[in-house]
């Protein structure tokens, strides 16, 4: 492994000399920016940080650091060092020449805080948002007095304007007390203690601290353009930044998941919603430069937005991230380290202060992350992890210290000392952290939390984005109508209703409404039950405009991840289903649930409680199937029934019961730990001596149920299948009963409950 390590290192040598002699030969052609140059620069930046990154990670440092680390070899600090010809035929200082990369860097910086916006979970910082807000403030506070004191003692030597000092030293403050949410994060979710109490209070502390540094940034700049301190202008950067943030996150979050959904289900060029979404960066950045403050305001609130969208967000976060990753965070954090020259460090005076400089960022950032910790409510164990992590510039840092440069408030030697603390403080945050998170012990709601949150991660509902509800103008249709509205209403999942009926063309607006409300109404039900997560859904109505066929197909493109279906005839003649069903089934891959009511629900659709009955054998689609019932239970009032069915398919099929119970036994216990981690009480029943559909039928005739919810399987034939089981139960029911199938078709003829 290690000298799999040093081929691609080793390779850099020859690389610098190819490039030098053509960027020479090159250079002598033409006094002009040079585009060869250009790419020579990116390939060198691009192929020395992600080598240098990825033995980073190996070692345990964050990727980001080989980067930086790579501009400071390719920068003055090494290679200029060692040969000052070849390092200037590279990366020449011409303005013009300068000005194309550093283009690319500057909308680089946009797209990283775009994406560090995206993995900001602003749920994690309301749920431990007391804890975290008073800890980011002594955080923020400690630092920011040790920085601007700092600022203040400064040699004149090392300010860009020693008159600007007030600005300067406000600079300091901020770089000093800011920390960075991805080198935290990264860490964090590397050690898996993302989901830990401790774990979320330092991303909510690190989140918070990003979010009033960006707007202190954005003020000082405001500061820095003005010369002065212009107490009319800072107003109205201050004014104009909270404007912004209340428009952004009441009227903005709505536009923005409006928008993806658009241009997601409106636009059929490549990569749409990615092309939306960085127009909305770019707008929301000139933006924010308009009112006076930075840019990267702007991306961070967008990123933000863009991954609070309940829709899409892990195809947009996949696609966007590997371009980031790959090409522009090399690039930006390659030019940081170019502009860093450490051979200034040779004077005893700039390298004693830049010791006292990290010391005083360690100790301000530790003491007050601790002390903040301690207010907040934790303990010693606690806070010093707290401050361990909080302690990582990384990142961040290097942006600030970017725009400091660029605006004039810090000088070349004072960036590079800055760069020199962020590279320090990062690369000793991830084993002083995983040193103190591993001491700390688990307590019981801790564990059953982790537990739960473990379960969800694994599951049916607690995965889904956005489901499809197809529904004509039948009885039935209503009926779907309500249970889809119930499971969209538990998440404030967004809804959308396709109405594939023979008067779907010819609709008025008044019935288009209908089963939007029924889907609203059952929605607001689940939010009143006061269900954590609950809240009202976003309904969409469409009307079918081609072929049923065609327009399921145009549908299923769009990342829908679950088809509801209810329409007045599901059933044919010998076990088949209705054409219309198989036609929906044909052009839809992912889950169905085909509901089919029966029973009290032709004249009550829209029932106040359901008295719900699932089976189950220990196989994955049944467990989807009670899933989903256990969902519908929780979300309102009613029953539930569990009754243990076996099939041929499902014998010996549950290995991970309990031992010392039978298997029967233990898969009915699996479903009611399924049952007490949502608080719904259930019934069980076992009938091990019956036909599947024969016990089925029979627990359906002696119990009040009025709702038999199954997991089934799709199986390969020439029509629509789902067993023979599933077949005798949607024929001989006398009550509701809801298929919930997987999204693939399985080979045959093996049954399932």
């Amino acid at each position: 492994m290690q000298w799999s390590l040093l081929r691609p290192v080793g390779l850099v040598p020859a690389a610098l000399v190819l490039t030098t002699i053509a960027a020479s030969a090159e250079g002598g052609k033409s006094a002009g920016p040079s585009e060869f140059l250009l790419v020579a620069q990116i390939v060198l930046l691009i192929g020395v940080g992600r080598g240098l990154g990825e033995i980073m990670q190996r070692i345990g440092q964050p990727s980001v650091m080989g980067e930086l680390l790579a501009g400071i070899i390719l920068g003055p600090s090494l290679f200029g060092w060692i040969w000052p010809e070849a390092q200037h035929a590279i990366f020449p200082k011409t303005p013009e020449q300068k000005a194309m990369i550093d283009g690319i860097a500057q909308f680089g910086i946009l797209l990283l805080l775009l994406l560090t916006g995206m993995e900001t979970d602003l749920k994690l910082v309301r749920r431990v948002g007391r804890a975290a807000i008073a800890i980011s403030i002594a955080g923020i506070l400690v630092p920011f007095a040790f920085g601007f004191a700092l600022g203040e003692f400064l040699p004149d030597a090392l300010l860009p304007d020693p008159h600007a000092r007030l600005v300067a030293s406000l600079f300091m403050g901020t770089a000093l007390s800011i920390s960075s949410v991805k080198i935290v994060a990264v860490v964090v979710r590397e050690m898996n203690f993302m989901r830990r109490n401790v774990g979320q209070i330092i991303v909510a502390t690190a989140v918070i601290d990003d979010t009033i540094g960006w707007i202190i940034i954005a003020v000082i700049f405001s500061l820095a353009s003005h010369g002065t301190l212009d107490i009319a202008s800072v107003a109205k950067a201050m004014l104009g930044t909270f404007a912004f943030l209340a428009v952004s996150f009441t009227i903005g979050r709505r536009l923005v998941f409006q928008l993806i959904r658009w241009a997601n289900d409106n636009l059929v060029s490549a990569a749409a919603v990615i092309t939306v979404i960085l127009l909305l960066m770019s707008v929301m950045a000139m933006i924010t430069h308009l009112i006076g403050v930075h840019t990267v305001l702007g991306a961070f609130v967008a990123g933000i937005l863009v991954g609070e969208s309940p829709i899409l967000t892990r195809q947009i976060d996949e696609r966007l991230r590997g371009l980031i990753s790959s090409f522009f965070m090399p690039v930006f954090f390659g030019l940081a380290g170019l502009s860093a020259d450490l051979s200034v460090l040779r004077d005893p005076n700039l390298l004693m202060l830049t010791g006292l400089l990290v010391v005083i960022a360690s100790v301000g950032k530790f003491g007050g992350a601790f002390v903040g910790g301690t207010l907040g409510g934790l303990n010693a164990r606690e806070s010093l992890a707290l401050a361990s992590g909080m302690n990582a510039r990384g990142s961040t840092e290097v942006i600030i210290a970017t725009i400091g440069l660029s605006i004039g408030v810090l000088s070349q030697n004072l960036f590079t000392m800055i760069v020199t603390m962020a590279i320090l403080t990062t690369m000793a945050m991830p084993p002083m952290l995983r040193a103190a998170l591993a001491k700390l012990p688990v307590n019981e709601e801790e564990k059953e939390r982790l537990e739960r949150e473990e379960f969800e991660k694994r599951g049916f509902i607690a995965n889904l984005e956005r489901p499809l509800l197809a529904v004509d103008e039948s009885v039935n249709a209503t009926f779907a109508a309500h249970v889809a509205g119930v499971i969209a209403g538990m998440r404030g999942l967004p809804i959308t209703v396709l109405h594939i009926g023979e008067r779907a063309r010819e609709q008025d607006k008044g019935e288009g409404d209908s089963h939007e409300a029924v889907v609203k109404k059952a929605a607001a039900t689940v939010s009143a039950n006061g269900d954590e997560g609950a809240g009202s859904v976003d309904v969409v109505t469409r009307t079918r405009r081609a072929e049923l066929g065609e327009t399921i197909a145009d549908e299923a493109r769009k990342g829908f991840d679950l088809l509801v279906v209810g329409i007045d005839k599901v059933a044919a003649a010998k076990d088949r289903f209705d054409r219309k069903i198989e036609d929906i089934a044909a052009e839809f891959e992912g889950p169905l649930a085909i509901v089919v009511a029966k029973g009290r629900h032709l004249k009550q659709p829209v029932p106040d409680a359901l008295n719900i009955l699932v089976p189950v054998s220990g196989s994955g689609v049944s467990k989807r199937g009670a899933e989903v019932a256990v969902a519908l239970a929780q979300a309102g009032s009613g029953s539930l029934r569990v009754i243990y069915v076996t099939t041929t398919r499902d014998k010996g099929a549950q290995r991970g019961t309990s031992r010392g119970l039978s298997q029967e036994t233990g898969i009915l216990k699996d479903t009611s730990d399924l049952a007490a981690r949502y608080d719904v009480d259930i019934t069980t029943t076992l009938r091990v001596n019956r036909a599947p559909e024969a016990a089925i039928l029979r627990e359906i005739d002696t119990t009040d149920v009025d709702l038999v919810v199954m997991g089934v399987d799709r199986i390969q034939a020439d029509h629509l299948s789902f067993g023979g089981v599933a077949a005798a139960v949607l024929r001989q029911s006398k009550v509701s009963v809801l298929l919930v199938s997987s999204g693939e078709a399985r080979q045959a003829p093996a049954e399932k409950a």
